[in-house]
C-alpha cells in the first residue's frame, strides 16, 4: 500500500468508493471532509450525536488505505503519560537485580541508560501514531476527546500541532509522515476554539432513510430487503420521541439482525415488541415508545 494522501489524483468519488468497498457508505460531505483531511494532513473532527458513525469512519479508513488503526479512547482524568508513553518498571526492576546478582553493574550514569532504553518504553497510543514506521501512515482515533478534562486537550493540542515527542531520556520523535487523525465528540461539552482552529470540522447526522437502509443491507445482506426498509424506518421514527439514547445506525442494524434471527419478513408488533431491548436501552425510553404507540409506528414504517 502507498500512501493515499499523496496523490494528488484523489477525488471524493475515490473516497466514496474506497470507504464504500468497506461497507462504509458516506454522504458527499462527509466524503470532502475526508479527502482533505487526506490531501491537507489535517485532522478531522467529527461530531454529533452517538450512534452516527463518527468512530466506524476511522476504521472505514483505516482498511481502505491499509494504514494501522491506533485508538486513543478518552475518558475523565486521562493524562499525559496514559495518552503517550510511560516506563515498565517492572521489566527495569527486573533488569537492575538481574545485574546486581550477576555483579554486572556499572557507573550511574551507564545503568541510567540501560534503565531507559526503548525496550524499556511502553509506548501509548499518541507515541506509536508518531513514532510509525513506514509510508504508509497509520489512523489515529482520538475517540470522545469531550470526555477527556481541559488540561489534555491542551496537551493534545500541542502534541497534534507539531506530531512531534520529546521523551526527555531519550530525545524527540518525529513522524515520518503524519498519522490521519480522526477526532470524535458528542458534544458532551463544547472543545476550545484553538483545537478546531487547528481541524477540518464536520457534523455527522443520522443519514436520511435510503443510506441508512444501503448501510444496513450492507451489514447483513441476507435479510429481506423490506424488512431492511422497515426496520430503518421505524429506528428514524424512534428518534423523533425525544429519547434518553435514540438509536443510532448500529442499533438498526442490530434491530434488523434480531428480526433476522426471528423469522421476520415484514415487522409484526409482537416481534418488534419482545425485540425492542435491540434498539432501546432504557427502561424509560422502552415504556416512551410503547406510549407512542407501536402499532400505529409500525403501520408508519410499513407504509414508508
Amino acid at each position: 500500500m502507498t500512501d493515499l494522501a499523496a496523490s494528488p489524483q484523489l477525488t471524493t468519488s475515490d473516497v466514496l468508493a474506497g470507504l464504500g468497498a468497506q461497507g462504509y457508505l458516506p454522504d458527499d460531505g462527509l466524503a470532502t471532509a475526508v479527502l482533505l483531511a487526506l490531501r491537507m494532513r489535517r485532522p478531522l473532527l467529527l461530531e454529533g450525536e452517538p450512534g452516527t458513525g463518527k468512530t466506524e469512519l476511522a476504521r472505514a479508513i483505516s482498511a481502505w488505505t491499509g494504514g494501522e488503526l491506533i485508538r486513543l479512547q478518552c475518558y475523565e482524568g486521562l493524562d499525559a503519560s496514559q495518552a503517550l508513553y510511560e516506563w515498565d518498571h517492572a521489566r527495569q526492576l527486573l533488569h537492575l537485580r538481574t545485574a546486581e546478582a550477576a555483579g554486572a553493574i556499572g557507573s550511574v550514569e551507564s545503568l541510567e541508560g540501560e534503565l531507559h532504553s526503548e525496550r524499556f518504553l511502553i509506548r501509548r497510543p499518541l507515541l506509536q501514531a508518531i513514532s510509525h514506521q513506514g509510508p504508509v501512515p497509520p489512523v489515529l482515533l482520538i475517540d470522545e476527546l469531550d470526555r477527556a478534562d481541559d488540561e489534555f486537550e491542551a496537551f493534545l493540542l500541542e502534541v497534534l500541532a507539531e506530531s512531534s515527542v520529546t521523551v526527555p531520556e531519550l530525545g524527540t520523535f518525529t513522524a515520518e509522515v503524519p498519522p490521519v487523525v480522526i477526532i470524535t465528540s458528542n458534544r458532551t461539552r463544547d472543545l476550545h476554539d484553538a483545537l478546531k482552529r487547528r481541524c477540518l470540522y464536520h457534523w455527522v447526522e443520522h443519514p436520511d432513510l435510503d443510506r441508512e437502509v444501503a448501510i444496513v443491507r450492507s451489514r447483513v445482506p441476507d435479510a429481506p430487503e423490506v424488512l431492511a426498509r422497515q426496520v430503518a424506518a421505524l429506528t428514524a421514527s424512534l428518534r423523533t420521541l425525544g429519547l434518553h439514547k435514540p438509536p443510532g445506525v448500529a442499533e438498526t442494524i442490530d434491530w434488523l439482525r434480531a428480526m433476522d434471527v426471528l423469522d421476520q419478513m415484514e415487522l409484526e408488533l409482537d416481534a418488534v415488541s419482545s425485540s425492542l431491548g435491540a434498539v432501546v436501552k432504557y427502561r424509560e425510553d422502552a415504556e416512551r415508545v410503547r406510549a407512542a404507540g407501536l402499532a400505529e409506528l409500525i403501520a408508519e414504517a410499513r407504509a414508508r
